[in-house]
């Protein structure tokens, strides 16, 4: 739990990093268009005054710098209006063959936009004549506003690329993990087993009236379904209809023989047969495993209530103990490989059973309530 915790403060970590950057980046960039703004609002001042000389200008007046300025500016739109509102020139809008039919209303349109982003001069021209310089940004401006979020935009499509492709390539190293380690097991399992075998049939010729032959049996059963279980792991399981309500019973049975009388296990089964595609040993493992991880909770005293149900669209199987149950914060860890509350265990029940139900069975198990101190209830559904 504590690697957990650990790994859960370093994603914390990167993506508060992760957000600082991006706020810098959006800051910074917002300050340099602020002073492009204040610059191009100067050179508008300044064309303004060129606009008024020229249109106060007289046979003595020189006009080659006025001119200059004038069509120095190939970058800011400009539109020009008199005290009643009707055009005079404009520069650096592009008409579109949409508005070429009516493009005096189509700029009149535009400087109503500059005049809401309050992107406007008034010129005082005397004898109560005035004109307006309405004018918007130019386009590096506008690409520059855009730019940080374009680039954001990417970055985050190729973090988001890299992230998946690092998920499923460690997804795949675990999956090659799981199967090694149960091909493994499963081998290993065989050669005793065997010799199991071939010595509980030596005691039956032996003393064939003996009680304890039967239970011996049993016994070597379980192992042999054990080991067909980890041989099941890394291949895809042949779903075929299995009885739920024979499959729970004989979960039941074997966890009441080895939970202790202190255990109370009770099966809630409808009276009719719920047939399920599923792969039955596997299946089996799920619901023992959380059978098991409920005695733990206990501490070998409380009851566990395995619930089966039939709804409109799907198999439920709920177990629930009175345990000591599990906090909200923790409710997606238990299922991740290595998170336990236990001082023996390697945390991996939890794991493998989300990977048989949910990559083998396409269903779906997860914590459907718990509370500290009253017990936890974990739910599986499978679709029919």
């Amino acid at each position: 739990m504590q690697l957990t915790d650990r790994v859960r403060q370093v994603k914390i970590f990167l993506v508060t990093a992760a957000a600082l950057i991006c706020a810098i980046s959006l800051l910074w960039s917002h300050l340099l268009v602020r002073d492009l703004q204040s610059e191009e609002r100067v050179r508008m001042e300044i064309w303004a005054e060129a606009m008024r000389s020229l249109n106060q200008a007289d046979e003595q007046t020189d006009l080659a710098l006025v001119l200059t300025v004038l069509n120095g500016n190939n970058t800011i739109p400009v539109v020009v209006l008199d005290q009643y509102g009707e055009l005079q020139t404009f520069r650096n809008i592009r008409i579109s063959a949409d508005n070429q039919a009516d493009s005096l209303a189509y700029l009149q349109e535009q400087a109503s936009m500059m005049r809401a982003d309050n992107n406007v001069i008034r010129l005082n021209l005397g004898d109560n004549e005035f004109m307006e310089i309405c004018y918007d940004e130019s386009t590096m401006i506008k690409r520059l506003a855009a730019y940080p979020y374009i680039q954001l935009g990417i970055v985050l499509v190729f973090a988001v690329v890299a992230i998946v492709a690092l998920l499923s390539s460690k997804r795949a190293e675990q999956n090659k993990v799981w199967v090694g380690l149960s091909k493994e097991t499963a081998h290993q399992l065989g050669t005793p087993i065997s010799s199991l075998m071939a010595w509980t049939q030596m005691l039956r010729e032996t003393y064939p009236d003996d009680a304890l032959l039967p239970e011996m049996d049993k016994d070597v059963e379980r192992l042999q379904m054990i080991a067909e279980r980890f041989s099941k792991i890394g291949s895809l399981p042949e779903l075929r209809p299995e009885n739920l309500n024979e499959v729970i019973e004989r979960v039941g049975i074997y966890i009441a023989r080895r939970a202790g009388n202190r255990v109370t296990l009770t099966t809630r089964l409808p009276e009719q047969p719920i047939y399920a595609n599923m792969s039955a040993p596997l299946f089996e493992w799920v619901v023992e495993n959380l059978c098991k991880n409920a005695v733990d909770a206990m501490e070998g005293a409380g009851s566990i209530v395995i619930t089966a149900s039939e709804e409109s669209t799907r198999y439920v199987v709920e177990v629930a103990d009175t345990g000591k149950g599990i906090a909200k914060n923790h409710f997606r860890n238990v299922f991740q490989p290595g998170f336990t509350t236990k001082r023996r265990g390697w945390g991996l029940g939890l794991s493998l059973a989300k990977r048989i139900v949910e990559d083998y069975h396409r269903g779906r198990i997860f914590v459907k309530q718990s509370e500290l101190g009253h017990g936890t209830t974990f739910r599986i559904e499978l679709r029919k």
